[in-house]
């Protein structure tokens, strides 16, 4: 069954990204099965997902390079501790946007045109990269892909949910398919971008994300108009006529604060790269609060739906944690994979880049299984609680595994590739447990109110905990890589058993959702 399932969908890769519609349909409804027993807009979402992932993988896959390697080489340069540190503060940027896009889809735009402008702005995004320019396009790079990525993703998986009802049991399988189209175009861009980058021209890899990003805003143009509900049209919170002075005002509030925080770091001469990533990771951290804050006290949430935002606060915080190691495959482990990892294997070259596709090459290996498993146990399945607890231990677990070749090599050897290959193999069951999860019970615990903007929570735990990786990872040094993977991993192990203890608690507050 898993191996028709994965043939199934490569041929669907195959009729180039699902932009060749094999059926002219009508939209979506719960009892629609004809993609693979789902409704057939997941279709769609799977596909503008896949595509949008290929574009931001495949990018971040040479970057860190791209900001670490000489100018000779065609780098920036960029020390490594810097471009480690860039690179997730890049990240939480990315998922800290979220909240303007589930903001503007409730309030402005619907979640379909939402999606569309994001897809146009991470196209350009790509292009500016693609551009030699320097640091200058870089930080265009990042600024147009952070807005970009903050209203397309959160909006995309909002309308997964929308395609089921809160008691349609096909919705944690849905999500995980879903998922598996995330991780196949993250599975490919590492090996086709990191191959034109490293081996020819950074920029010429940079290109290569662009044109992902274009074919996935023309099959979601034309599959949109046919398999996506009207609803997705509208906000499901329209402004009222004296809203927009509000966030007119509201917004210049905040321009004008954090212009005047940049001028007086200038005038205390602390305005620099390092402190400005400062500034961002506490603007990450605070920014979940501040909302978690507002859907607790809000007027328009139910004393039904308040118990639920408290059940996710729970699970938020373990993402948070979860999310701070499985992101640092793009900084620390990248910078492992370049500096002390034996990339000959058999004459074989291997490519630092490559290694990106671990991540998504073990999702698409778990998914079949954690489909079937979640499918065939129904109703009988683990809570998400549950679930969450074992992804961290085994998110620990990953990191413990990189303290052996440390400790038995030494920290200026190189060592097998495979131990990277089990690190990952690890964290990617954490990641099938918690990550198309707490998709799916993120939709089942929105407010109604909130539905855009609770999905962008789900997200903010990525950007909060990448945001506390900025810093952290400026503490990791051949020579404190016992210390650092130890670290991280025994926090991950107490969170886990804690959210053990929380399992119950957090089932009463959910009333009955799973």
């Amino acid at each position: 069954m898993s191996g028709g399932l994965e043939v199934r969908i490569i041929h669907f890769c195959i009729t180039i990204g699902g932009i060749i519609v094999l059926n002219n349909k009508p939209e979506s409804t719960s009892e629609d099965r004809s993609f693979f027993g789902q409704p057939r807009g997941l279709q769609t979402l799977f596909f503008t997902e896949m595509w949008e992932r290929f574009s931001y993988y495949g990018m971040r896959a040479i970057l860190i390079y791209y900001m670490y390697y000489s100018v000779a080489k065609g780098g920036l340069g960029f020390d490594q501790p810097t471009a480690a540190s860039v690179m997730s503060i890049y990240g939480s940027m990315v998922y800290l946007s979220s909240v303007l896009g589930g903001y503007l889809s409730d309030r402005v735009w619907g979640s379909r045109k939402t999606v569309f402008i994001g897809g146009i702005l991470i196209m350009f995004g790509h292009i500016a990269l693609s551009i030699p320019a320097g640091p200058m396009a870089l930080f265009i790079s990042i600024l147009l892909i952070c807005l970009g990525t903050g209203l397309l993703k959160p909006n995309v998986s909002e309308m997964v949910g929308g395609l089921y009802s809160k008691e349609d049991t096909r919705r944690d399988s849905g999500f995980t398919i879903f998922v598996f189209g995330i991780n196949l175009g993250s599975l490919v861009a590492p090996i086709l971008v990191g191959w034109l980058g490293l081996n020819y021209n950074f920029h010429l890899g940079f290109s290569l994300a662009a044109i992902g990003m274009f074919l996935g805003l023309v099959q979601y143009w034309f599959g949109g108009k046919k398999y996506l509900s009207k609803e997705s049209l509208y906000p499901t919170d329209p402004m009222e006529p004296g809203d927009l002075k509000k966030l007119g005002v509201r917004g210049s509030i905040g321009l004008v604060a954090f212009a005047l925080i940049l001028i007086l770091m200038s005038l205390l001469g602390k305005f620099n790269l390092t402190n400005f990533i400062l500034l961002l990771s506490i603007t990450a951290i605070a920014t979940p609060v501040v909302y978690f804050t507002i859907f607790l006290t809000s007027k328009k949430v139910t004393p039904v739906e308040r118990k639920h935002v408290w059940a996710y606060l729970g699970l938020f915080i373990a993402a948070a944690i979860f999310w701070a190691i499985e992101e640092s495959g793009s900084s620390v482990l990248a910078l492992f994979a370049a500096n002390q990892t034996n990339n000959n294997l058999g004459g074989f070259k291997i490519l630092p880049s490559w290694y990106q596709m671990l991540n998504p090459a073990f999702i698409l290996i778990y998914t079949p299984i954690f489909a079937i498993l979640w499918t065939k146990w129904g109703k009988k399945q683990p809570s998400s609680p549950a679930k969450f607890a074992v992804g961290m231990l085994f998110a620990g677990l990953s990191y413990l595994l990189m303290v052996a070749p440390v400790a038995m090599f030494g920290s200026s050897a190189r060592v097998s590739p495979f131990w990277l290959v089990g690190s990952w193999a690890i964290v990617e069951i954490a990641e099938m447990l918690i990550s198309p999860i707490g998709l799916s019970v993120t939709t089942k615990l929105a407010p109604r109110a909130f539905q855009s903007q609770m999905m962008s929570m789900w997200f903010l735990a990525d950007a909060a905990g990448q945001a506390v990786n900025a810093q952290v990872v400026k503490l990791y040094t051949p020579e404190n890589e016992i210390g650092y993977f130890t670290g991280v991993a025994v926090v991950a192990i107490v969170a886990g058993l804690i959210m053990f203890a929380l399992v119950k608690p957090l089932k009463k507050l959910m009333a009955g959702i799973k």
